[in-house]
């Protein structure tokens, strides 16, 4: 199939076939997508995974028509907040002091919406002066950094999770590597899926065998624990509609600054993945139908997400890998993969299903993942060369660096009377932004310099 012409149509494959490509879609990013809840919840924020699923469905179709139709991308959970849902689970001055975490989840969520609202802002800035003189503020010497934050900052809970089981931790990562590194086709396209799944046939058969791996306390404890399985029933609602009040997004400026400054890098992640979904069809969609378009269909579907209990979204680069194998362009297929994700998450069992994995596969797929992310920073900063033999550049990354990592704890002040909390990752994107901004020598112009365009994008491995 690799040696035909591309087919942008694919309605002259007929309707089977069409079928089975958009199937195809779904289970390269299903991987990938319900990790993000599993992990959240490993935080202690109870992340539903059909909420998750059913807005990766509504945000991907709300950004096609966005876009005119016209951009083959689907919109998955992103990576780059867990960070944030962390840094939220942490809270413990002020209000967030023994707040349930149902509660604390709201105000993450509401730190999402506005995170996805800066999308649309940046999108209106971009129309009015241009692509070009926005990016001037966010060069890689501060995006780079920033996202090699994200990943650093979450290594410990990879380290946490994964030694409740160490021998199923490995397994997971083996299967992930060896997809990742010795895989063809479409096996190389998903291994987060192949870990994951192969783990857990690894984990169904040990449990039935007696092993156990250790419980919070540290006790040993079974494999893995079903109850809620078989309490769950095939067909259901999902979580924010059967408790709406208990789902929607609270607003309080802690949590927004919390979690806006990381839109900084999901932005910078958007821009990659439309510039790598560009030169893969051969056609420039930051021209048409237009940047503005792609940020304020991916910014708009995360705070829709996120108002009613669910994650930010972010365009993925396993469906760009998709594209690549199958070279069917049409986005009609995408939009498939879309509706089929939304059929799945009316299954409450499915997703206690999901849920009952065990946290050393969470661990061992995290160590790939946790350590991708932050790679991924350093090759936002290697492939658009930015010369660290600068002492401009080599201060900016420097104090980034030292602000993500130094302040364990976050900055906690207090603006009449209401106590706000800076994370550590907030610190270092305010910081690197406002040195950029002071500092003479700007000398990033963007687009001159990335090797075809695919720098910061978190959804390819």
């Amino acid at each position: 199939m690799n040696n035909q012409e591309p087919i942008r149509d694919a309605r002259t494959l007929g309707l089977p076939k069409m079928l089975i490509l958009g199937l195809q879609h779904m289970f390269a990013m299903f991987g990938a997508t319900v990790l993000v809840p599993i992990l959240v919840n490993n935080y202690g924020l109870p992340l539903s995974i059909q909420t998750t699923l059913f807005f990766a469905g509504i945000g991907t179709l709300f950004f096609h028509i966005c876009t005119r139709m016209k951009v083959p991308a689907f919109l998955g959970s992103s990576f780059a907040f867990l960070g944030g849902f962390e840094a939220v689970s942490k809270l413990d001055s002020g209000k967030y002091a023994a707040m349930e975490a149902s509660e604390k989840l709201q105000y993450a969520c509401g730190g999402i919406v506005v995170a996805g609202l800066l999308y649309v802002i940046l999108a209106g800035v971009i129309k009015l002066v241009g692509v070009k003189k926005v990016m001037r503020f966010l060069p890689p010497v501060v995006t780079g950094p920033i996202i090699i934050l994200i990943g650093l900052n979450l290594a410990p809970s990879a380290v946490n999770n994964a030694k409740t089981c160490w021998w199923l931790a490995l397994v997971a990562m083996a299967i992930i590597v060896a997809a990742n590194i010795w895989g063809k086709g479409m096996i190389k396209i998903i291994p987060i899926l192949l870990g994951v799944v192969g783990s857990y046939v690894i984990a169904l058969i040990a449990n039935a065998l007696g092993a156990t791996a250790l419980d919070a306390t540290g006790a040993a404890a079974p494999l893995m624990d079903f109850s809620t399985v078989a309490a769950s029933s095939p067909v259901g609602l999902q979580p924010f509609l059967t408790d709406f009040g208990g789902s929607v997004a609270k607003f309080d400026l802690t949590s927004i600054l919390v979690m806006a400054p990381i839109a900084i890098a999901a932005m910078m992640e958007h821009i990659g993945d439309m510039s790598a979904i560009s030169a893969t069809v051969g056609e420039n969609f930051i021209e048409d139908p237009g940047l503005h378009r792609t940020l304020i269909g991916d910014g708009i579907a995360t705070s829709l997400s996120a108002v009613f209990g669910g994650p930010a979204n972010t365009t993925y680069g396993e469906n760009t890998g998709v594209l690549v194998l199958s070279k069917v362009y049409d986005p009609k297929v995408i939009r498939l993969a879309a509706v089929y994700a939304l059929v799945l998450s009316f299954s409450p069992m499915f997703a206690a299903v999901v849920n009952a994995m065990p946290a050393a596969i969470v661990g061992g797929v995290s160590f790939i993942l946790y350590g991708m992310i932050s790679a991924i920073g350093v090759r936002n900063v290697v492939e658009n060369r930015v010369d660290f033999t600068n002492s401009r550049n080599l201060i900016i990354a420097a104090v980034i660096l030292v602000c993500g990592l130094g302040f364990t704890g976050g900055l906690t002040f207090t603006i009449g009377g209401a106590s706000v909390t800076l994370t550590s990752l907030a610190i270092a994107a305010i910081a690197g932004i406002a040195l950029n901004a002071i500092l003479p020598g700007k000398d990033y112009e963007f687009g001159s310099d990335v090797t075809d365009g695919r720098s910061g994008d978190f959804g390819r491995y």
